[in-house]
C-alpha cells in the first residue's frame, strides 16, 4: 500500500512538471522580440546581450534568447551554439522573461509566429551584396543576406516575408519614452515577434545595462571546468589573471586610437565622458616591456598589501600570443609561474579569469570588458593594462584598481 502511495505521489509530481512546462510554452500575449547577435565576436555579442534584455524589458516583451554566432578558421559559414552552452536560463528569469529560441521555435512559434507572418526589422533599408536582389521600388531589409545573417536564421529554417523600417524609433529606453512608442507602433496583437536584423541595443553596451551582467551566469560545464583547472593545473594559492589582445587584426584596430575619442569598450577605464582621461596608444597595445612591468609591479602591490594571501600564479588569456616563455622568464625569479589552457576555450578563459585573485584586462577589448562586468558582480579587484599612464602614475597617487 505504501510503495502504491508512493508511486502515485511520483506521478502526480511527473504531471505536475508537465503542467508548469505547458504554462510556461502557452504564449505570451505582451509579444516576444529576438534579432540576429550579428555584430563582432563573443565581447560584442555579450554587451549587445545586456542592452537587448534591457529593451525587451522596457518593452514587457519575453526576450527570445539567440544562439551566439562563433566563426571558426578554415569554415567559411558561422556556428550558431545555443545560448545554454555557455550560460544558464534561469538566473536570466529573475530579471525578466526568456525562452530558447530552440523552445520557441519548436514548441510555440507555429502558432505564435506562422511562417506567412514572419517579418523582418530594420532601421532602413539593407543593402544585398547581390545586386540584382536590390529593387528601388520594394525595399528590403535582405536579412538573410551575408555570413552570419543567413547561417543564423537558416539555423532555425526561418524565412521572412517581407520588411519593416522602424526609423525613426532608437533603443535608448532609459532617457526617453521610447518604449512607450515601440509599444503603440508595434503592439503585440499585431506584431507577435519583432525579429530584428542586428541586436537592438547600442554598442559598447550602455552604463545603465552593465549591472545586468550579474543574471548571466556560466553554465554547468564551464563552472566545473574552470574549478578543475584551477585545482589541477594552477599551484596553490592565489593567481593574477591577464587578457592579452595581441593578434594581427587588434594591431590594425588600434591604428584608429590617433583619430578616436573613443574606441571599442574604452568607457570602462577611460568613463563614457573620457572623464578619466583621453585615448593613447599605449592603452590599446602595450609593449612587452610594459606589459611585464605591469605585471611584477602588481605581483610586488599584492605581496606588500597582502602578505597572507601573495600571488604563486599567472594565468595567460588571449587571441593570439600567450608570451608563456617571456613571462615565465621575466617572473622566474620571484617564484611566479605563467599558465594557459592546453587547448583554446576562450568561453573557458573568461570562466577561470573570473575566479582569480586579480586581473588585469585590456580596456579597448569589449572581451576583457565581459571580464571586467563579471568581476565587478563579485566585488573582486581589476585593472587595465596602460592605464593611468606610467608617467601620470609616476607623479598622482591614483589607484589602478577599477
Amino acid at each position: 500500500m505504501q510503495w502504491l502511495k508512493m508511486k502515485l505521489r511520483f506521478v502526480n509530481l511527473i504531471l505536475l512538471l508537465i503542467s508548469s512546462t505547458c504554462a510556461q510554452l502557452g504564449g505570451d500575449p505582451n509579444g516576444y522580440l529576438t534579432y540576429c547577435p550579428c555584430m563582432g565576436r563573443f565581447g560584442n555579442q555579450a554587451d549587445h546581450f545586456l542592452g537587448s534584455l534591457a529593451f525587451a524589458k522596457a518593452l514587457n516583451r519575453t526576450l527570445i534568447l539567440p544562439p551566439w554566432v562563433e566563426y571558426r578558421r578554415g569554415e567559411l559559414r558561422s556556428r550558431q551554439v545555443p545560448f545554454n552552452t555557455y550560460f544558464e536560463v534561469e538566473p536570466l528569469k529573475e530579471y525578466h522573461r526568456v525562452i530558447t529560441m530552440a523552445d520557441f521555435m519548436w514548441h510555440l512559434a507555429d502558432d505564435i509566429w506562422p511562417e506567412s507572418e514572419r517579418v523582418s526589422f530594420c532601421y532602413k533599408e539593407r543593402y544585398s551584396l547581390q545586386q540584382e536582389k536590390n529593387d528601388p521600388d520594394k525595399p528590403n531589409c535582405h536579412a538573410k543576406d551575408g555570413n552570419p545573417f543567413g547561417p543564423f536564421w537558416d539555423t532555425f529554417h526561418i524565412d521572412f516575408v517581407r520588411s519593416e523600417f522602424y526609423a525613426p524609433l532608437h533603443f535608448d529606453v532609459h532617457h526617453s519614452n521610447e518604449a512607450a512608442k515601440w509599444q503603440t507602433k508595434y503592439p503585440a496583437e499585431s506584431y507577435p515577434v519583432l525579429a530584428f536584423t542586428g541586436a537592438p541595443a547600442s554598442f559598447p553596451v550602455q552604463l545603465e545595462n552593465c549591472k545586468l551582467q550579474r543574471y548571466l551566469q556560466w553554465s554547468q560545464r564551464y563552472r566545473e571546468a574552470s574549478k578543475d583547472f584551477i585545482r589541477e593545473q594552477l599551484p596553490r594559492g592565489a593567481f593574477l589573471g591577464i587578457h592579452l589582445r595581441n593578434g594581427i587584426d587588434w594591431v590594425r584596430a588600434c591604428e584608429h586610437v590617433k583619430d578616436s575619442q573613443h574606441l571599442f569598450a574604452s568607457p570602462q577605464c577611460l568613463g563614457y565622458k573620457n572623464e578619466r582621461g583621453a585615448l593613447y596608444p599605449e592603452l590599446c597595445m602595450p609593449s612587452k616591456e610594459a606589459i611585464i612591468r605591469q605585471l611584477k609591479r602588481t605581483i610586488k602591490n599584492v605581496r606588500q598589501t597582502q602578505p597572507d594571501n601573495e600571488i604563486k600564479s599567472v594565468f595567460v588569456a588571449s587571441d593570439s600570443n600567450h608570451m608563456i616563455g617571456e613571462l615565465n622568464t621575466a617572473l622566474s625569479r620571484m617564484g611566479i609561474s605563467v599558465h594557459k589552457l592546453p587547448e583554446d576555450d576562450p568561453y573557458l578563459d573568461l570562466a577561470i579569469l573570473g575566479q582569480s585573485n586579480h586581473f588585469i584586462g585590456n580596456c579597448i577589448s569589449s572581451y576583457s570588458a565581459f571580464e571586467k562586468r563579471e568581476r565587478d558582480v563579485h566585488g573582486f579587484p581589476s585593472y587595465f593594462w596602460g592605464f593611468p599612464k606610467e608617467k601620470d602614475r609616476k607623479h598622482t597617487n591614483v589607484h589602478e584598481e577599477l
